[in-house]
């Protein structure tokens, strides 16, 4: 099944990425707003969301890695997820926080550098 995926340009898993990110937020946005699975739309959405994002990224991973695609997933979508948490949901947004959310952007720094190093 996986031979059957077409091979991307690194520009484009990049952009599949992206894009695979934006699901996973919208996903895990869904999830807030579900309240518990007792809002039928949101509770399907994340299902949709997240099959997409994991499809996606089964076509990243062959061109960018495992390392590299998981790291910048969970990283980026990460920040994007507290950023709505703190804007949207009105969450706070401690100094402890905005530090540890500075960790991660260094690390998904770092792993996109290290890849670039390697190809």
């Amino acid at each position: 099944m996986l031979s059957t995926l077409p091979l991307l340009s690194v520009t484009q898993a990049w952009w599949v990425l992206a894009l695979a990110i934006l699901l996973e937020v919208g996903g895990t946005t869904c999830m807030r707003l579900s309240d518990g699975f007792s809002r039928l739309t949101p509770s399907v959405l994340i299902f949709v969301f997240y099959a997409g994002a994991f499809s996606l990224n089964v076509m990243v991973i062959r061109v960018l890695g495992l390392s590299v695609t998981y790291a910048v997933w969970s990283g980026v979508g990460t920040l994007a997820t507290a950023a709505i948490g703190y804007l949207w949901f009105q969450e706070p947004a401690t100094a402890l926080k905005v530090a540890s959310a500075g960790l991660i952007i260094l690390g998904v720094v770092g792993m996109h550098l290290a890849s670039r190093a390697s190809t």
